[in-house]
C-alpha cells in the first residue's frame, strides 16, 4: 500500500503521513493550525510505494477529494489492470470517473516489446500477415513493418519497462 502525504494549504498547520483513509480521516478531523481553527484542505502527495502506484497516482492525480478510489485501485487492481489505466488516462488522455472507473473502460493493447522493430518480428513470428515460406522469410522488410506500425502504435517506458501499446 502507497504512503501518501497530506500538506495543508494552510501555512500555519502541520501535515501528516497516512495509508489508508480510515487513518487519514482520524488525523485529518484533529488536524489544526497554531490558531486552533481546524485544517480544511490538503494537497495529496504520494510519498512512498512501488513505482507502478506511483505512475498511477501521477495519472490518477490524486487529491483530496478522490484519493479513497486511488487507494481501492492500488489495492485491488493488479498490475496489468494499473498499466491500462496509466497508458489510457495518463499517456493517451482519456478521462474518467473515479467513482466507477474500471480498467475494462478502455480498450489498449499492450505489447511488452522494446521497439516497434521488435513488434514487427513479433506479428511476423504470429503469423499476422499469413505463412511466409522460410526461403523468402529474409525478404521481409521489418523495418517497413515498423514504420508503418508506428501510425497506430505508439512507444513508452513506463516502471522502467519498455512498452508499445496503441489505444482504440
Amino acid at each position: 500500500m502507497p504512503a501518501l502525504y497530506a500538506q495543508p494549504y494552510d501555512l500555519s498547520a502541520n501535515g501528516f503521513y497516512f495509508e489508508s483513509m480510515e487513518n487519514y480521516a482520524a488525523k485529518a478531523d484533529s488536524n489544526c493550525n497554531d490558531y486552533g481553527n481546524p485544517v480544511e484542505e490538503y494537497e495529496i502527495q504520494f510519498i512512498d510505494g512501488d513505482q507502478m502506484d506511483r505512475d498511477l497516482a501521477k495519472a490518477w492525480g490524486i487529491n483530496q477529494a478522490n484519493t479513497g478510489q486511488y487507494l481501492e485501485a492500488c489495492e485491488s487492481w493488479d498490475d496489468h489492470d494499473k498499466l491500462v489505466f496509466i497508458i489510457a488516462v495518463g499517456e493517451v488522455g482519456y478521462s474518467f470517473d473515479p467513482a466507477t472507473v474500471s480498467p475494462s473502460d478502455f480498450d489498449v493493447d499492450i505489447y511488452r516489446v522494446d521497439s516497434m522493430k521488435e513488434l514487427a518480428e513479433q506479428f511476423v513470428e504470429e503469423g499476422l500477415f499469413g505463412e511466409i515460406p522460410e526461403h523468402l522469410a529474409h525478404y521481409i522488410d521489418l523495418d517497413s513493418i515498423a514504420n508503418d506500425l508506428a501510425m497506430d502504435y505508439t512507444e513508452t517506458e513506463i516502471t522502467g519497462q519498455r512498452l508499445v501499446y496503441r489505444a482504440v
